[in-house]
């Protein structure tokens, strides 16, 4: 849990600097894998949770900059250069808009009365979720998954290890 603003902006960080490893990784041909041929691609995955940042915060009293043209997905480099800003732009506001009453306060966040601070550490799990989804993708459009909360399968087979400890 979140108990000043700082930690929040903390973990936002550490967190928005392992997702932009994983969307610097996409190129645009990858942005179109599937998992089955009526499911979101790789590009509306990534898409979806970096231009819906901007939307949760506003719902929830934060405003940051709206994200141009959410319903195009852009080039993968455009997703990853959006993400940088976008993640930039929200610490800069939660410094300044929020303080440690304010992550406090409880409101209606999808039909439950949350805090503040968890509604918070919701939008971090929302993007760890689309993150997850995007690398399965990923791997399937024949692409290097970058090291998230350990090595990848390249990572281990740099390390020298062919079969990853269980």
């Amino acid at each position: 849990m979140y108990f000043t603003v700082q930690d929040w902006i903390a973990e936002w960080n550490k967190e928005a600097a392992l997702t932009q490893k994983v969307l610097d990784a996409l190129t645009d041909d990858s942005l179109h894998q599937q998992v089955y041929p009526e499911g979101r691609t790789l590009g509306r995955i990534a898409w979806h949770f970096v231009s819906n940042i901007p939307d949760y915060l506003k719902k929830f009293g934060v405003e940051v900059a709206k994200v141009p043209y959410p319903d195009e997905i852009p080039s993968a480099r455009e997703i990853a250069e959006t993400f940088k800003a976008v993640s930039l732009q929200v610490a800069d506001a939660l410094e300044a808009q929020w303080t440690e009453e304010t992550l406090k306060q409880t409101q209606n966040a999808f039909g439950r009365m949350e805090s503040n601070a968890s509604i918070f550490m919701g939008l971090i799990k929302h993007i760890i979720h689309h993150r997850g989804q995007a690398t399965v993708l990923m791997r399937q459009a024949g692409l290097q998954i970058p090291a998230v909360y350990g090595p990848s399968k390249e990572g281990w087979a740099q390390l020298g290890v062919t079969t990853p400890p269980l």
